[in-house]
């Protein structure tokens, strides 16, 4: 009797970047073992297509928008990652802040790869998450290993209005000029800033300037 081959594993494949979804849906599929079965460019739409296309991995940028005006797409994951049977979640990020990529592996993501890292990781991930192993690439290993023992692990998730505070920053404006913008005082819009930074886990203006370039924004 002719042995029965094994289906394809199922993927869905999300970023805003639509040249980064093709690149990762081609390199996937290049040999049949992976067939991506459906892809998004924001939160909103990877929770339908996770919602109605059964799929056993998620390949996912964080810097997406979220659901609710969220800065990323951490809250959508957060609540995914709870669900008791539920696909592996793939982590595919710019984002190389220690603590926030911590936190990501605290919160049960089942493996984090660098974009700047080979498209082999991709695979590699595939095979360790299947192996039951938390899978990082040497990148994201590399960083998450400066992270001192005492510091705590965070992976934030912005208000819709501290976003706003962070683009505005990033487009140079000073937190008085913020403050006109939106009708607010000057302490109120500093303390949104510090606030957001706090749940980064950004300790210097230098870290939130290299944040705002990881996300894109400066």
């Amino acid at each position: 009797m002719q042995k029965r081959e094994h289906s394809p594993l199922r993927a869905i494949v999300a970023d805003d970047h639509p040249a980064v979804v093709k690149g990762i849906t081609t390199y996937l599929e290049r040999d049949g073992a992976i067939r991506v079965v459906a892809t998004a460019q924001n939160s909103s739409q990877l929770a339908e297509a996770a919602a109605s296309v059964p799929c056993d991995y998620i390949f996912a940028d964080i810097g997406m928008q979220g659901i609710d005006g969220e800065s990323n797409s951490i809250a959508f994951l957060k609540r995914f990652l709870w669900q008791k049977t539920r696909p592996r979640v793939i982590v595919v990020t710019m984002m190389s802040h220690n603590r926030m990529l911590a936190g990501l592996i605290q919160l049960g993501i089942d493996g984090i790869v660098d974009k700047r890292d080979s498209l082999e990781c991709l695979l590699e991930a595939v095979s360790a998450t299947r192996e039951g192993r938390c899978f990082l690439s040497p990148s994201v290993d590399e960083a998450v290993a400066r992270l001192p023992g005492t510091a705590p692990a965070l992976a934030g998730v912005l208000s819709k209005r501290e976003w706003e505070v962070f683009r505005l920053y990033a487009r140079g404006l000073l937190v008085h000029e913020i403050a006109r913008r939106f009708g607010r005082s000057s302490k109120t819009i500093a303390t949104q800033k510090r606030s957001g930074m706090r749940k980064l886990g950004l300790e210097s203006e230098g870290e939130l300037v290299e944040y705002l370039r990881q996300v894109g924004l400066v």
